[in-house]
């Protein structure tokens, strides 16, 4: 390992750009395998990123925005969520894990079988990630904007810290809305609505 090198990066975590391009799918693959504890992603110019573990806080919201979204789901019955442990292929080649995401169950179940054990070669419709202490803004509204490119119909980066939430839209429209005005799934996730002051209220 000698020759992994440090990616330069805005990254709040640990980058390495590795030799000869980096590891083919199947080796970053069983390295994620032999390291069930790292969140860990990969860019689409092969960049490796393990990021440190969630803060205790920012789980707890995870967890509870994650649980709304279950509830919405479980009564539409349109599609499947996944938590933040859940790899995604883009179709650019990078591999992610949002906080928070959900496919309509036509696109789902037009993948094979094989395919979904493992980081299924798919963009979310819906995906969220909430911004955890420090991490850099600029960092977060690139994955935003990558995913967006990448075919997802609606993302939220939703920022604690100063109480609101930027709305990205697949015509590339974006929103920044306060804690205080209810967040709307819109035509992707029609009936789903979420107040942010009511999850971040301590």
């Amino acid at each position: 390992m000698s020759d992994v090198a440090t990616a330069p990066s805005i990254f709040p975590g640990i980058s390495l750009r590795m030799p000869n391009g980096g590891m083919t799918d199947e080796q970053f693959y069983q390295f994620c395998l032999l390291n069930p504890d790292l969140r860990i992603e990969r860019t689409a110019d092969k960049i490796i990123e393990i990021m440190p573990p969630t803060n205790t806080d920012t789980g707890k919201r995870n967890f509870t925005l994650s649980g709304e979204l279950y509830v919405w789901n479980k009564i539409h019955r349109s599609g499947e969520g996944f938590d933040s442990s859940t790899g995604f292929k883009l179709p650019n080649g990078a591999e992610r894990s949002p906080d928070v995401a959900w496919i309509a169950h036509d696109r789902w179940k037009a993948i094979p079988q094989d395919q979904k054990k493992r980081f299924a070669p798919i963009s979310p419709d819906f995906v969220a990630e909430i911004r955890s202490g420090d991490q850099s803004l600029n960092y977060l509204k690139g994955k935003m904007e990558e995913y967006i490119e990448c075919g997802c119909r609606l993302a939220w980066l939703i920022d604690p810290k100063n109480r609101k939430t930027w709305v990205y839209y697949a015509n590339g429209d974006i929103q920044t809305i306060p804690f205080d005005t209810p967040l709307s799934g819109g035509d992707v996730m029609p009936g789903f609505e979420v107040r942010l002051a009511d999850i971040f209220s301590d």
